[in-house]
């Protein structure tokens, strides 16, 4: 809403520094700031508020260090995430970009499921929460939402080269005409010779029109790397800091990677895939990193509230969609990586004490609990230590993200 307003006052009566609104950097830094204020300021209100409705989070007794010391501390705090994200997005983004559109639909979308999901365990003392059913339906639907928009909608576009243009300098390159803005179903793919993949080329079986197909593959993967990545963020709130603490370095990390994708320049400079108008997302992308570090003002050990499923199920859903609008969904492995250690030590320990019942007639375990962040609990590891070490791993694991740039 401020960057209509100041876009008006610069073009109508050239206000002095109404121009500056115009530069995503200044909005991104804008858009920080104020979301790590609203964080940090609203969040003390807030929690005061859950303890005096008695939102408290039910501990079940799993034998782990400090476990009953957590009785009532307030959850829910997702709201605060929320609260700091929406108001700085609503008033610096440009509200008629697409990409802002997804994102906002996916915060309230998943909000609202996670908030759910918590009240049914809160208020009806229900610990199993919403139905899973449930869950995954919301999950789909959002993805069918996300999926849909991305592949029909006429503003998602990429710049488009061909075969010979690929091959020249980048000095050859400057001499052609621009180039023309077309819908694709490319992505980006690590490790591989120019660093591209096309969905379309799966269903090339098909033969002559394979291409009106695509979206019947691209729409489920949609759905898959959403469900996949927020029962992730989910599953990895667990201990105090460690979702929103891996999270921001995640989110900061697919900043970077909308803001180089979405300038014509950097793209070109690094040879990666040009996205316009997708460098808006870059705001929306600060807000949410400021939000994240607020909010672990008051999460960081011993923790004044936990994010709740209102804020696990957001954030992993967010991070979801923004990794396929920057198209760099196949980098979520990596970039997520400690959302993926958490999701298959959970399978692995399911699936391995289910094997074992089967055959041995006595279920055996992997890990001494899953996820596994609890494992390094039941090995004597203080939950400092442990969120620390897993933030490290995470910060590799983003460098090894912007590596892969440039090893094709």
């Amino acid at each position: 809403m401020l960057y209509y307003l100041f876009d008006y006052l610069h073009t109508a009566y050239n206000v002095p520094g109404a121009g500056a609104f115009q530069y995503i950097s200044f909005r991104a830094g804008l858009a920080a700031i104020l979301s790590l204020l609203i964080a940090t300021i609203s969040g003390k209100h807030i929690i005061n508020m859950l303890y005096k409705r008695q939102i408290g989070e039910s501990v079940r007794d799993l034998g782990l260090a400090g476990q009953k010391e957590k009785a009532g501390t307030p959850t829910m705090g997702g709201i605060i995430i929320i609260l700091a994200l929406l108001i700085p997005s609503l008033l610096l983004t440009k509200l008629d970009n697409i990409y802002v559109i997804l994102l906002l639909i996916t915060t309230v979308w998943m909000g609202i499921i996670g908030f759910l999901d918590d009240y049914i365990k809160v208020f009806r003392k229900n610990k199993d929460g919403l139905k899973g059913r449930f869950k995954v339906l919301g999950q789909i639907s959002l993805g069918i939402i996300v999926g849909a928009t991305l592949y029909f909608h006429p503003g998602v576009t990429v710049k488009n080269e061909n075969a010979q243009a690929s091959r020249m300098s980048q000095v050859e390159r400057r001499s052609l005409p621009s180039m023309a803005e077309v819908k694709s179903t490319k992505t980006t793919i690590p490790f591989m010779k120019n660093n591209e993949f096309d969905y379309a080329s799966l269903i090339k079986w098909v033969g002559k029109g394979y291409k009106n197909w695509v979206w019947l593959i691209f729409i489920p993967v949609v759905i898959f790397i959403i469900t996949a990545v927020s029962n992730g963020a989910n599953l990895t709130d667990g201990i105090d800091g460690l979702a929103a603490g891996s999270s921001a370095i995640i989110v900061f990390t697919l900043g970077i990677f909308a803001w180089i994708s979405g300038n014509s320049i950097f793209s070109e400079y690094l040879n990666i895939m040009y996205i316009p108008h997708v460098g808006e997302v870059t705001i929306f992308i600060a807000a949410l990193v400021g939000a994240l570090i607020g909010f672990l003002w008051y999460n960081t050990y011993p923790a004044q509230v936990f994010m709740g499923d209102t804020g696990s199920l957001t954030i992993g859903g967010i991070i979801a969609v923004l990794a396929i609008m920057v198209r760099k969904e196949l980098l979520i492995p990596v970039l997520c990586g400690i959302f993926l250690m958490e999701n298959l030590s959970v399978i692995l320990q399911v699936g391995y004490f289910k094997y074992t019942k089967k055959k041995f007639g006595e279920g055996r375990r992997i890990f001494l609990m899953s996820p596994l962040h609890h494992h390094y609990q039941k090995k004597g590891y203080h939950e400092s230590k442990i969120v620390m070490r897993f933030l490290i791993v995470g910060i590799i694991l983003a460098l090894v993200s912007f590596i892969t740039l440039k090893i094709r």
